[in-house]
């Protein structure tokens, strides 16, 4: 009994030591969302229109998680097409199968339902969710979604006093089935004819503060069509993070924000107790469209008095030059306790150059956008479900090519071949008069170098390999280009597109495929048991774990 004794006090000091050397990890926590896709009346610039409703609401609910948080979202499309929703800025790690274009997903169909399951792993900031199929987005269906730290991880800010969404965009009186028809015709869209902040147009949003208190606001352009410019009346910005990243702390009087970009900003209420306007209007457009919100402060008796902060001009040198101001903040926290700056991106060889030039072009008599050359049109069955299947003429690998090819253009479902590990530079070439925007799913970049011209290998000398920010989304100016590194680290099929929903749907994207030999779970998640199956993959089966 004695030797029992001793040997179960010996067992249990081991146990004991393990579990001080290794301590419980509680499993990250899960939120739970049900949401109900509907149809329904909007009038957000004074005109009837078909909306898409979530739960009843436009825009749709705000998503409010912590990193790492699981988010399982339950979709029920009640509309009489099939509907999809995508998540812009979440990298949905290890698996596309969440990322819902057209691409990776089969389309919910009318009266069914699927359930995204998503961990917000690894990353904190703004972003937003918007449908993605058809020309819905014309239609509302969006939402902001804000992932804070974790309560331990430090902020380089003190926690504000508030902490305010601003969907902003531009709206079109005109029903997303008659946008829809206006580009299956061969035609491109007229202008838009207004601005939305929060589904609502002219001073149809009221943020309170209290006056000597601090707030963060975050921004992001949900439109279809144009970059704005928002500012503050007697109010500076403080700049605090873009996309996920922390960056710098400049003092802005008005921020450009690009198709699908995110800023967040600090506001401090310091001054004299009044109705201040919060201002967004188009940039690059004539004429230029402005709407606006207020900044009530609580103890406000009336309007300010102090005149309203001036537009920028429609000059490409201001906007270039705000954009390169932007900096990482190398010392400052991400989602984990090393600091943003522990990865020296630009101390790595890239392994490969790529070039993508957008090209506006006319093919069988109607307009299409292209890039290099391929205009995309979609397959018969998304190309993640054929490519796990291994089925056949869905689409061919590598047939997007990494320069552009000076030729005419055609029509191709494009995929770019990589494999992971790769460590890419990407740069985007505009040789047209419009701001582009393009947005990589999966995956944040650094932003290196943007100027205007033709790009040349001389123009690596002045690449930014410091402190560049790291983002989901990239603007290019006319006539130049935008370079970005990114480690490809994210296996599975990515859609790479242009932010300009018209551009988008007439064929300026295309799907990257990052592929690893090992076939392993470490590297991407299996197929989901819930997936939906169409196409040529109908009625075969997922797994049967």
């Amino acid at each position: 009994m004695e030797a029992l004794s001793s040997s179960s006090a010996l067992l249990a000091s081991l146990l004991l030591l393990l579990l001080l050397l290794h301590p419980a990890r509680a499993d990250d926590p899960y939120r739970f969302y049900t949401w109900n896709i509907t149809f329904g009346d909007i009038y957000p610039l004074g005109v009837k229109q078909e909306g898409i409703l979530i739960n009843g609401q436009f825009p749709g609910p705000q998503i409010d998680a912590v990193t790492n948080d699981n988010i399982i979202v339950n979709v029920f499309n009640n509309l009489p097409v099939p509907f999809l929703l995508s998540w812009q800025g979440i990298q949905q790690r290890r698996s596309s199968w969440q990322d819902g274009v057209y691409g990776t997903n089969c389309p919910i169909p009318p009266g069914g339902n699927f359930t995204y399951n998503m961990q917000f792993k690894d990353q904190i900031g703004s972003f937003y969710y918007f449908p993605s199929l058809l020309f819905h987005k014309a239609a509302g269906g969006y939402g902001g979604i804000r992932v804070l730290s974790r309560p331990r991880i430090p902020v380089p800010f003190d926690p504000p006093a508030g902490d305010f969404t601003i969907l902003a965009g531009d709206w079109f009186k005109l029903n997303h089935t008659d946008l829809k028809g206006i580009l299956d015709s061969g035609n491109d869209l007229p202008s838009p004819d207004g601005l939305l902040i929060n589904g609502q147009g002219w001073n149809g949003n009221r943020f309170t503060v209290d006056q000597g208190k601090t707030y963060r606001f975050r921004v992001s352009n949900v439109g279809i069509a144009t970059s704005v410019n928002i500012r503050i009346q007697g109010h500076s910005m403080l700049l605090v993070e873009v996309e996920g990243s922390h960056t710098m702390q400049s003092t802005y009087t008005s921020i450009d924000v690009h198709l699908g970009q995110s800023y967040s900003f600090l506001v401090t209420a310091d001054q004299p107790p009044a109705d201040y306007s919060i201002i967004v209007s188009t940039r690059f457009t004539t004429p230029v469209l402005t709407t606006t919100a207020i900044l009530h402060y609580s103890n406000a008796n009336g309007a300010a008095t102090v005149p309203p902060p001036a537009a920028p001009t429609t000059e490409i040198d201001f906007s270039l030059n705000q954009a390169r101001s932007i900096r990482w903040n190398l010392t400052a926290s991400g989602p984990r306790p090393n600091p943003q700056g522990s990865y020296h991106y630009g101390l790595v060889n890239t392994t490969r150059t790529i070039r993508l030039a957008n090209s506006r072009a006319t093919i069988n008599g109607k307009l299409r956008y292209a890039v290099n050359s391929i205009s995309f049109i979609p397959a018969d069955t998304p190309l993640k479900v054929a490519d796990f299947y291994n089925i056949s003429g869905v689409f061919t690998l590598g047939s997007m090519p990494d320069n552009p090819t000076g030729g005419g253009a055609y029509l191709q479902t494009s995929v770019m071949a990589a494999n992971m590990r790769e460590y890419v530079e990407i740069i985007f070439e505009n040789a047209e008069n419009f701001v582009q925007s393009w947005h990589i799913d999966g995956y944040a970049f650094w932003v290196v170098g943007m100027d205007g011209g033709p790009w040349t290998p001389a123009s690596r000398q002045g690449y930014n390999l410091r402190d560049a920010v790291a983002r989901y989304t990239l603007q290019v100016y006319p006539q130049s280009w935008t370079a970005i590194y990114m480690p490809l680290d994210n296996v599975g099929m990515w859609n790479v597109r242009s932010e300009s929903w018209a551009r988008q749907y007439l064929g300026q994207q295309f799907y990257l495929r990052v592929y690893s030999p090992a076939n392993s779970w470490r590297d991407e998640n299996p197929i989901p048991k819930n997936a939906l199956l169409c196409g040529r993959a109908s009625g075969r089966r997922t797994r049967p774990l």
